[in-house]
């Protein structure tokens, strides 16, 4: 079975995350950050991965390092389920429309994390969500994930919409990657021999 837990603690947050990327896209996410909760249900759902979430930060200050260190340990928890990458696709992309926002992701499973993000947000905060949040989960993400991550923002003025088109664009692309390859087998797609 292809499933990690990552635990990671901290002298700002305490963290655990269980992935099994041959789910159905449950998802049981406990942050305490309410629209962040909303968008890892969203990311868990569209990419078929089950994903379980406790996290415990100080709140107190700000939502920031909570957001961020779950980006690490979930990247770190990919990384480790999908093992040697043995027989998975590596490459996803995803063009997705959600009302006035459209967002374009393309990724690759790489082991070279490197993102490029063109997503601005027309407003600071969706409700008490400082929507500078959504690139630094997503850069935690593709550094720990060790993915080669790009995401554009063709169009949107909602920034509602447009952070969770983002999230579901990337969990579109991300279940494409992760998936299993019937034509490859037990190969690595890499004609390095190494991933």
């Amino acid at each position: 079975m292809r499933e990690a837990t990552v635990t990671r603690t901290t002298a700002e947050t305490e963290i655990s995350v269980t992935v099994a990327l041959d789910g159905t896209g449950k998802s049981d996410c406990q942050t305490g950050v309410g629209f962040f909760d909303h968008m890892l249900d969203q990311l868990a759902r569209h990419s078929l991965i089950d994903l379980t979430v406790r996290a415990k930060g100080d709140l107190h200050i700000d939502d920031h390092h909570t957001v961020e260190d779950v980006g690490i340990a979930l990247g770190q928890a990919l990384t480790k389920a999908l093992g040697d990458k043995r027989g998975i696709r590596r490459y996803g992309h995803f063009r997705l429309a959600m009302d006035d926002a459209q967002i374009a992701t393309a990724l690759d499973l790489s082991a070279r994390p490197y993102l490029i993000w063109t997503v601005d947000m027309p407003s600071p905060r969706i409700g008490t969500f400082d929507t500078e949040l959504v690139r630094e989960f997503f850069q935690a993400l593709s550094t720990h994930g060790g993915i080669t991550l790009h995401v554009d923002k063709l169009h949107g003025f909602n920034s509602h919409h447009i952070a969770e088109a983002t999230f579901k664009s990337v969990a579109r692309a991300l279940r494409q990657a992760v998936e299993q390859d019937p034509r490859l087998g037990d190969a690595l797609p890499s004609t390095k021999g190494a991933l």
